[in-house]
């Protein structure tokens, strides 16, 4: 029997949002993952390789090169390779688009954590920053929130007013204080080392989905924003050590490990309690979610 080589077109058709949520809920309902986690750097660019091994689901090793300057050369920022690995015997049993399983496990982290800390009224999404993975969001999130209204922000306005053109419906914000304070659900897809959202801009009842800062020297929110929310990840063991939105705060005590509510493990806490509350959830996007999302796929491709 020949190893699959599912491309993104053809494999992304057989996918639905709603079923990769419940992929990502049947797999953390199984033995917690495995993970091991290699990075290596040079300057602004990144070599990261993640490994997953969940009893009863296989194992999953993605390598990924992260070059913030390719838009530059034409050329995507992030790129790798994916394969799936049988539970029973160890045999590679897929290969699967990097790109694909990148561009559904890193929207469906985050459309996986609204879907329990945004409030169901939610209507209006800011989208902060216009790359690749903003614009999955917009896809992501309106599978979930059929009558969600769309903005985009980012640093480059010309960046944003492409992105508006690519996804119809879409409205470009200018002033970003502005668009923070009259927004429901903001999520920040950015590249960024320093803060872009402010604390003091938070309205109650809001919820931000972090998803850009990978580095311990990037962060997308500052100490005020952390202090201010109910704070969860989707893994304690990829974010807290490996990302600058937690070492930081916690380096500062304007956040204390035990004010970090709940991981993806724990379905009870991880959820919304007050209407009024401001809620963050930190995407870290570990191994264990590019098994469950390849496997997920390669289910798919089958059906």
């Amino acid at each position: 029997m020949s190893i699959p080589m599912i491309p993104f077109e053809k494999g992304e058709a057989k996918l639905s949002w709603q079923g990769l949520l419940k992929a990502f809920e049947t797999g953390h309902a199984m033995p917690k993952a495995e993970i091991g986690d290699t990075f290596l750097y040079r300057g602004k660019d990144t070599l990261l390789s993640r490994a997953a091994w969940i009893d009863g689901m296989g194992q999953a090793v993605k390598t990924a090169t992260i070059f913030p300057d390719n838009p530059e050369r034409g050329k995507p920022i992030v790129n790798g390779a994916v394969n799936l690995y049988s539970d029973v015997d160890g045999t590679l049993e897929a290969i699967v688009d990097f790109h694909l399983v990148t561009k559904w496990k890193t929207a469906g982290d985050s459309l996986f954590s609204a879907s329990r800390l945004a409030r169901k009224d939610a209507r209006d999404f800011l989208i902060v920053g216009a790359g690749t993975v903003g614009q999955s969001m917009v896809e992501a999130y309106g599978a979930l929130f059929p009558d969600a209204r769309f903005s985009v922000w980012n640093r480059s306005p010309e960046g944003a007013q492409k992105m508006a053109a690519n996804c119809p419906g879409v409205s470009v914000a200018g002033d970003l204080e502005a668009a923070v304070g009259t927004a429901d659900v903001i999520v920040t897809a950015t590249m960024s080392s320093d803060p872009v959202i402010r604390g003091a801009w938070l309205k109650p009842g809001q919820h931000l989905d972090l998803i850009g800062a990978y580095r311990p020297d990037m962060r997308e929110v500052d100490d005020a924003a952390m202090a201010r929310a109910r704070v969860f990840v989707d893994s304690y063991d990829t974010t807290i050590a490996h990302i600058g939105e937690l070492i930081e705060p916690l380096k500062s005590g304007a956040l204390k490990r035990e004010d970090i509510v709940a991981d993806f493990y724990e379905p009870a806490a991880y959820r919304r309690i007050s209407a009024d509350e401001i809620t963050i959830a930190k995407n870290g996007g570990g191994a264990h979610l590019d098994l469950m999302t390849s496997r997920y796929i390669l289910d798919s491709w089958f059906s």
